[in-house]
């Protein structure tokens, strides 16, 4: 089998990279920022250099996310954004190979995007590894085992479901819903509600500082956008309670995926679940009253990660070092 150096995860959120014997050597915003010139569009920034400019550089600067869902249909951003990262961490061109971790729910067509991308960026070998297999490892769980593990990861723009054994995924699915949708509806709703006109950054912040799935909860916080009518400054209160409203409908669609799932599921491999609990993992896992939220509205056990923004990452970083359950899960994708 191949030897692998780095493992790859892409996100819609951060990239990370982890080298193997070394740890986690890279996480940025997966962001380029470009304005346009007259033969196309140049980019100015990447990275963490491009979270700095949102909100605060040109209008015709457009910053986004090349590789949105874990697709990587933007081919000529993605292959830009990964050599630069690559570069950051000493990877070999042509010479290195990597784990490249991705959603479980992507297309033939999807995957051949990716390898793509990570031949543009003159990459040696590449395996792609589901995200859901690396966030059991990186919780300490037995993915090799016959007894069912099930996980679900809400991340930056999307969520993966899945039920795992004997190193292979049983059943999986990924959600167009994560951190990034939450945001662009918290904009979208205070236009509606408040006639405040909002940037993703302020939004974002908003989610990160007051967004809660308490009923009860008392959280606020004074924010300053635009008047939707007169387009003059505007300073409003947030009431978490109020914001609950945007939030809500997301965690509500991923729990019914997660109910669609385990029911299409045998009992034997049910009660390993219940027994096993659910594993939350992802940065939107991080949402203030999301276990209590869960306890009320999901009829099974479950258990959020203490580390639930670099639980996959690490688990990538111990199937590096492992080659037997490295060769297994190779074996059954």
């Amino acid at each position: 089998m191949k030897k692998f150096k780095y493992a790859i995860e892409m996100g819609g959120g951060y990239t990370c990279i982890y080298v193997k014997d070394e740890g986690l050597a890279l996480k940025e915003p997966t962001l380029i920022a470009a304005e346009p010139t007259e033969d196309g569009y140049k980019v100015i920034a990447m990275g963490n250099d491009a979270k700095k400019l949102v909100g605060k550089t040109k209008e015709n600067v457009e910053i986004f996310t090349p590789s949105a869902s874990g697709e990587h249909s933007n081919y000529e951003y993605s292959v830009i954004l990964l050599k630069h990262f690559l570069s950051k961490v000493g990877f070999k061109a042509y010479e290195d190979n990597a784990l490249f971790i991705v959603p479980c729910g992507l297309s033939a067509r999807e995957k051949e995007n990716i390898l793509n991308v990570c031949e543009g960026a003159n990459m040696g070998y590449v395996e792609l590894i589901p995200s859901v297999l690396c966030s059991c490892i990186g919780e300490g769980r037995n993915v090799d085992s016959s007894k069912v593990n099930m996980i679900v990861d809400i991340g930056g723009t999307a969520t993966d479901i899945a039920a795992i054994n004997m190193s292979a995924i049983l059943k999986g699915a990924t959600l167009c819903v994560g951190g990034r949708n939450i945001d662009a509806a918290i904009v979208n709703f205070l236009a509606y509600t408040q006639e405040l006109v909002i940037g993703l950054p302020t939004a974002e912040m908003l989610k990160n500082e007051v967004g809660s799935l308490y009923t009860n909860d008392t959280l606020n916080m004074e924010i300053t956008g635009v008047d939707a009518q007169s387009k003059s400054p505007k300073t409003v209160v947030i009431l978490s309670n109020d914001l609950r409203r945007a939030i809500e409908p997301f965690f509500s669609e991923i729990v019914r995926a997660i109910d669609t799932t385990i029911n299409a599921l045998p009992p034997e491999m049910v009660a390993d679940i219940i027994n096993n609990k659910i594993l939350i993992v992802g940065g939107c896992a991080k949402m203030q009253g999301l276990d209590d939220y869960l306890k009320k509205h999901l009829g099974y056990p479950f258990e959020i990660s203490e580390d639930v923004d670099n639980v996959t990452i690490l688990g990538a970083g111990k199937l590096l070092s492992d080659a037997q359950l490295l060769a297994s899960i190779i074996k059954n994708l």
